[in-house]
């Protein structure tokens, strides 16, 4: 039987759950479910089947706690984006960052104080490159 191959990105679902995860730092099924938004009516079986593909795919571990399993995120968030972002960098904008970069600031929905955060990051990361 053939292996299925290990997604490297998440689903919206998938990463509505590691969001939830993130912040809590572990958490059980039933912690999970209480973190998401009032109204989104999901089955416990099915929060518990997301959690076992996040598992399958490597996102999260688990332990036994008594009845219970706790799961707890392998990838940081910081290590999510980073991926995320160059995948979208690689697919969308032809593996060169200065594109999405240059998409971005000309949002005309870009307030300049936005701007000038950008504008001190990259500031700050050349100081440091050089220095």
């Amino acid at each position: 039987m053939r292996q299925k191959k290990k997604s490297e990105l998440l689903t919206e679902v998938e990463l509505e759950f590691m969001t939830e995860l993130w912040d809590l730092g572990e958490g059980t099924v039933r912690d999970v479910l209480d973190q998401l938004p009032e109204g989104r009516n999901l089955a416990y079986t099915s929060a518990a089947t997301i959690l076992r593909i996040l598992e399958q795919k490597e996102f999260v571990t688990s332990r036994k706690d008594g009845k219970r399993h706790v799961f707890k995120p392998t990838l940081g968030k910081d290590a999510y984006q980073t991926r995320s972002l160059k995948d979208l960098s690689m697919k969308l904008f032809d593996d060169t960052p200065a594109s999405l970069v240059a998409r971005l600031v000309n949002d005309d929905a870009l307030t300049e104080e936005a701007l000038g955060q950008i504008r001190a990051l990259v500031d700050r990361r050349l100081k440091n490159d050089s220095g």
